[in-house]
């Protein structure tokens, strides 16, 4: 009866180990499968990934030791082999570097308390949530020189917007924003210039941060793209007088479609849109006109931010990018892998938990793009 009995015990344990590592393998293979669609910037099967000049192209196997037990991993490759994983260190065979695997697994959007318990089965032994912010708190030291860091070179266009993330502050959670700007520079190749978190968003913050790129070396923007929030373009230009200002078509075209009924809307999208695609500055106007006379009248407050706007068609001084500059699409892709992960979360349980998130999104984001020109920016060479 003893002997059934241990036998009973050891053969659950069997069962929560297998279970254990079945999980592990899970796991780390869904983040080698996140990262790719990060670094490809379309989710598989999505449409957009179709003539995106890369794609999938299958994977190899790798085994990995860990407390318990092996785990196969799927590594996945892009067609271009420009993809290289962080979620494992290079040619190793375990899971070592506990510093490095829980940054990775912060990175990815895993809350501190899900890396606690990931790293108790991965390691067989347990940290707590505490214990997991402290070690991610090496990374204050790198934010803080990221935010002071300097620039030897100047950008053909910065573009500036925000989104908004749960955190919790003075015990309440409420939506802060992450005001971002995004440089491209002569040479077509782009990063993420600074952020700021802040609780609201607002032209001033966007006027300081500018204004801290210009002290660090930033001394020259050929043209600034932002939304139309009020008092941003006097903002921009009070900084960098010699550049242009630029308001995203994108969010003209959502402010529009709110103000108008429903039976309209296509047809004001489509107009909207006509606008910004025409051939010459000169057509634009025409049909700017021509939208104006037909709305202005039943349409009064969707018509207004397109009345003696200076900055509609900014975007035409460079007709090489143009494409790139009438919207901030640039930032918009940027925020989608700020939110992938993020949803993962819910809410941050700090400021300073939402600032190190942010940043390891930031130096993904810049370690990715440095050696990629922008679509449409080899057309400067």
């Amino acid at each position: 009866m003893i002997n059934d009995n241990k036998k009973g015990i050891e053969y659950v344990i069997e069962l929560q180990k297998e279970s254990t590592r079945s999980e592990i393998e899970r796991v780390v293979n869904l983040l080698l499968q996140t990262e790719l669609s990060e670094f490809l910037n379309y989710e598989k099967y999505d449409y957009s990934g179709y003539n995106s000049g890369n794609s999938r192209n299958g994977y190899y196997s790798r085994t990995i030791h860990t407390e318990y037990g092996d785990i196969d991993v799927l590594v996945p490759r892009d067609r271009n082999g420009e993809f290289k994983q962080q979620t494992l260190k290079s040619h190793s065979r375990r899971t070592d570097s506990l510093e490095e695997t829980i940054i990775n697994l912060y990175s990815k959007g895993m809350t501190t308390e899900d890396i606690s318990q990931m790293i108790e089965k991965m390691y067989g032994h347990h940290y707590s949530p505490a214990s997991v912010s402290n070690i991610t708190d090496v990374i204050i030291d790198d934010i803080e020189k990221f935010h002071n860091r300097t620039f030897e070179k100047d950008y053909l266009a910065v573009f500036v917007d925000a989104t908004f993330i749960n955190v919790r502050r003075n015990g309440t959670v409420t939506k802060e924003a992450v005001l971002i700007a995004i440089g491209i520079d002569h040479e077509g190749y782009k990063e993420v210039l600074d952020y700021v978190i802040n609780p609201i968003e607002s032209s001033t913050i966007y006027q300081e941060m500018l204004l801290s790129l210009r002290e660090r070396g930033l001394k020259n923007i050929d043209i600034i793209v932002s939304d139309a929030l009020s008092g941003i373009r006097d903002a921009c230009l009070e900084v960098y007088p010699n550049a242009k200002h630029q308001t995203c078509w994108a969010h003209l075209l959502r402010n529009a479609w709110k103000k108008v009924k429903k039976k309209d809307r296509s047809e004001v999208a489509h107009r909207i849109s006509e606008i910004h695609q025409s051939r010459t500055l000169e057509e634009a106007e025409q049909k700017l006109q021509q939208f104006i006379v037909d709305y202005q009248k039943e349409y009064p407050r969707m018509v207004k931010p397109f009345v003696d706007n200076p900055s509609l068609f900014s975007f035409f001084d460079f007709p090489k990018v143009s494409r790139t500059l009438y919207t901030t699409n640039v930032i918009e892709n940027f925020n989608k892998l700020l939110k992938a992960d993020y949803n993962k979360k819910g809410s941050f349980p700090s400021v300073k938990a939402l600032e190190k998130y942010v940043y390891v999104r930031v130096v993904s984001y810049n370690n990715k793009f440095k050696n990629r020109k922008h679509r449409n920016f080899d057309k400067l060479d």
